[in-house]
């Protein structure tokens, strides 16, 4: 059984301004020659890290009160923030996984995400859809079962 992360998306209010901002991000990585991988800083580092990587676990992201997507953790690997202190990096594949979103109350930090309460992938004629539609009126039409 696959095991994850999930986090809270602080900060971004959509889906397409995370992807803009990841887009931004790996342009810049390219432009440095670095590799792709999107990563995030945290505090602690998950004991179970072998667990989530053997599993090809992924990090999935709660944006305003919903898990919403989801990103392969490619590592979780020691690092340095930017005041000298010990953290942990979760680097991440590029690509951006729609979920069928699912409401999620706010936290602090990560949390593990056990697979089987993993919500499952947008299908992909759904995903491009939804990507168009306003994220009140796709809110509004999941709620009357018409997506």
């Amino acid at each position: 059984m696959a095991l994850h992360l999930i986090k809270l998306c602080v900060g971004i209010d959509t889906v397409e301004e995370l992807v803009a901002w990841r887009a931004r991000r790996r342009a810049e990585l390219e432009a440095a020659g670095l590799p792709p991988y999107g990563r995030h800083l945290t505090r602690n580092t998950p004991r179970r890290a072998e667990e989530i990587l053997s599993s090809e676990g992924s990090l999935y992201w709660v944006i305003r009160r919903e898990i919403r997507v989801r990103q392969r953790i490619h590592a979780i690997e020691p690092a340095t923030d930017h005041e000298g202190r010990s953290c942990c990096a979760l680097v991440f594949e590029p690509e951006l996984v729609r979920v069928i979103p699912r409401s999620h109350r706010p936290f602090q930090g990560w949390r593990y995400l056990d697979g089987a309460d993993a919500p499952p992938d947008l299908p992909a004629y759904e995903a491009g859809e939804s990507a168009e539609m306003p994220e009140e009126m796709r809110r509004e039409l999941r709620s009357l079962g018409l997506l």
